[in-house]
């Protein structure tokens, strides 16, 4: 059921990634065991669950964190660059991918603490840390609870309540009547045990407040497009309330930045990290 809600809901969007999945792997043949690489792939036990992750590349350490009901594959489009300079970390969140939980409990918090222990198992204090929709949520609230964690951050899609003065209204009419059947099956199979979790996620969460943005210290990279499902005035609130922060919304764009203008995205956010924080005057860029 969940996947049937996805393509629902984002049709479009998921018959582009599919196309430049595929494109992808043809061209870049480092994607090509992406999510099932048996020669990088490994499973941590992290905080009560196995955690599925893959490494690529050596440097700086770079950590992607994917969306709702994604995968290490999420970021096929991104690995092969990114793993050319730095040390790319990429795992499956909690009871998505291969990292199965069967606990009926998912939440935010919880995932930015398996984030953060992850770190740690890795032996990494800081880290640079991309992260799309969800995985944007995530590293929102990784920087705002673990700052000495995130060295710079890049979230494209993200939001801080669940709610249309975030997310706009047809979203969530369509994903309502869905997670209101889950809610009232009391015969669920597992499989849909954990779409109700995850669509708990987008119906009830995250509520992070500006004052939480306060606390972010690193540089921050805020990302959205201009048809994006996330309204593009929170993305300015997000902004706004982080005090390094850059906003980029991106023109004829909707939610799948790092897919549709995959080489916009990644030279970019190439950029952003390469360069030092300061005010930006002028016609300057990050690239």
């Amino acid at each position: 059921m969940l996947k049937s809600i996805i393509y629902t809901l984002f049709a479009l969007i998921l018959v582009t990634i599919s196309f430049e999945n595929a494109k992808a792997q043809h061209h870049l043949p480092l994607t090509a065991n992406l999510g099932h690489n048996k020669s990088t792939g490994k499973f941590y036990e992290v905080r009560g669950f196995r955690m599925y992750v893959e490494e690529y590349g050596s440097g700086k350490p770079l950590l992607l964190i994917h969306g709702n009901g994604g995968s290490i594959k999420s970021f096929i489009n991104q690995v092969p660059i990114f793993s050319q300079s730095y040390r790319v970390i990429i795992a499956d969140s909690r009871a998505q991918g291969q990292s199965m939980d069967d606990r009926d409990s998912l939440s935010y918090e919880m995932m930015t603490d398996d984030y953060e222990t992850l770190l740690k198992m890795l032996k990494i204090d800081s880290a640079y840390v991309i992260g799309w929709s969800d995985g944007g949520i995530i590293g929102l609230q990784l920087a705002i609870k673990y700052p000495e964690s995130v060295k710079k951050l890049i979230v494209s899609g993200a939001n801080l309540v669940p709610d249309t003065t975030a997310i706009n209204q047809d979203v969530l009419q369509l994903v309502r009547p869905d997670y209101q059947k889950l809610l009232e099956n009391p015969h669920k199979t597992a499989e849909e045990r954990n779409e109700q979790k995850l669509l708990r996620l987008l119906m009830e969460e995250p509520h992070i407040s500006t004052a939480d943005l306060h606390r972010i210290e690193c540089p921050t990279l805020v990302i959205g497009g201009d048809h994006d499902i996330i309204k593009q005035r929170h993305l300015m609130q997000i902004s706004e309330n982080i005090t390094k922060s850059y906003l980029w919304i991106v023109p004829c764009s909707g939610h799948s930045v790092p897919v549709v203008y995959k080489d916009l995205f990644n030279q970019t956010v190439a950029g952003f990290l390469l360069r030092p924080y300061k005010e930006i005057t002028g016609n300057e860029r990050f690239n």
